[in-house]
C-alpha cells in the first residue's frame, strides 16, 4: 500500500519552479530516504504534503485520501519533526510533550500513558520537570522528536533530525527512528549524513531541481553509476606521463594525484586493484598505505547530481 502518492506535483514561486512534475512513492512500512542539495525542492515538497502550501498542479494521496488543508483524519495520524526545534520555552519537557499531544489526542487517561511512554522512548525520564533552555543541544532534540510521535501516528515525518548533536544523541535519535518502525510506523527521513541515510533507510529518492531524479534501494542506486570501486594509494608519482599510463588501464576512468595522494576511480570490474599495484610496481614507484572502496551513497549522490549535498 502506498502510503504516499504524489504525481505531477508543480510548485511555483514567481518565476522560480521550485517543484518540476514531482513524483513520489512511499509505501507502508518504509523508512524512505529523502535526499537533495540545498533548494532542492525538499523541504517544498514535505509543505505541500502537509497542505501547509498550495500548489500549482498535480495531486497528493496521503494513505489512499487525498491530502487537503481540511483532512483532519489524515492529519491526526502524521508526526512532523522539522529542523527547526519548535518547542515552548515557558513549558517542562513533561509539559511540551503533553501539549502537542493534546492536540491529537482528547482523553486525559490515554494521553498520560502516550506521554509517559514518549519520554522514556528518548531517555528523557530525568528531565520531565526541566526546561528547554537547561537542555543540551542533543537532549532538545530527543524533547523535539518526542513531541512529535507522542501520538503515535503511522506516517512520521523526520526533516534532519541530527543536525548538530553529539555522536550519543544521533545514535539514541537513529535507534529510536528504527524502534518507531519496527512499531509500525512509515518514516520519511531527510538528512544530510549519507552515512545515516545509508544505515537506516530502505529505499531512497534523490532530488534536484524541483524533481525526482533517481529513486531506488542503495544497493540499486550504487548500480546506476559508473563508480564500481574507489582505490586511494599514498604514493610518489613523478611525471604526468605514469599518471597518463595509469589513467589508460583498463576499467580506469578517473585519476587524481594531489599532495602524495593517488585516487583512482574504477568500473566495477574484478582485480582493479591488483592492475594498479602492478602497474606501480612495473615503473618502480614507491607507494605506501593503499584503500580501497566500494561506493557509497555519497559517490551516488555526487555522480547523478554533480553536487555536493551542501551546495
Amino acid at each position: 500500500m502506498d502510503i504516499v502518492k504524489i504525481e505531477n506535483l508543480v510548485k511555483r514561486y514567481g518565476d522560480v519552479v521550485a517543484l518540476d512534475h514531482f513524483d513520489l512513492e512511499v509505501k507502508e512500512g518504509e523508512i524512505f530516504g529523502l535526499l537533495g542539495p540545498n533548494g532542492s525542492g525538499k523541504t517544498t515538497a514535505i509543505n505541500c504534503m502537509l497542505a501547509l502550501l498550495k500548489y500549482d498542479r498535480g495531486s497528493i494521496r496521503i494513505m489512499g485520501q487525498e491530502m487537503a488543508p481540511d483532512n483532519y483524519d489524515v492529519k491526526r495520524q502524521i508526526g512532523i519533526v522539522m529542523q527547526d526545534v519548535a518547542v515552548f520555552e515557558e513549558l517542562s519537557v513533561h509539559d511540551n510533550i503533553d501539549y502537542f499531544c493534546s492536540l491529537y489526542v482528547k482523553d486525559k487517561n490515554r494521553r498520560k500513558e502516550l506521554v509517559e511512554e514518549a519520554i522514556r522512548f528518548v531517555g528523557l525520564e530525568d528531565y520531565r520537570k526541566t526546561y528547554p533552555k537547561k537542555l543540551s543541544g542533543g537532549l532538545l532534540r530527543r524533547l523535539n522528536i518526542a513531541c512529535g510521535i507522542a501520538h503515535k501516528p503511522g506516517l512520521i515525518i523526520l526533516d534532519e533530525p541530527t543536525v548538530a548533536v553529539d555522536p550519543q544523541s544521533r545514535n539514541k535519535i537513529l535507534e529510536g527512528i528504527c524502534e518507531l518502525n519496527r512499531q509500525g510506523s512509515t518514516i520519511i527521513y531527510t538528512s544530510h549524513y549519507m552515512e545515516e541515510v545509508e544505515q537506516i533507510c530502505t529505499r531512497i529518492a534523490i532530488m534536484d531541481h524541483g524533481r525526482s531524479i533517481a529513486v531506488g534501494t542503495k544497493e540499486e542506486l550504487k548500480s546506476m553509476i559508473k563508480t564500481g570501486e574507489t582505490v586511494t594509494i599514498e604514493a610518489v608519482i613523478p611525471g604526468v606521463d605514469d599518471l597518463a599510463y595509469i589513467r589508460n588501464l583498463p576499467h580506469v576512468f578517473d585519476v587524481k594525484y594531489e599532495d602524495q595522494r593517488l585516487v583512482v576511480r574504477c568500473t566495477g570490474a574484478k582485480h582493479n586493484l591488483i592492475h594498479i599495484l602492478s602497474c606501480l610496481q612495473e615503473k618502480d614507484i614507491p607507494f605506501g598505505r593503499v584503500f580501497s572502496e566500494l561506493p557509497t551513497l555519497n559517490d551516488v549522490f555526487l555522480e547523478i547530481t554533480g553536487k555536493q549535498l551542501r551546495d
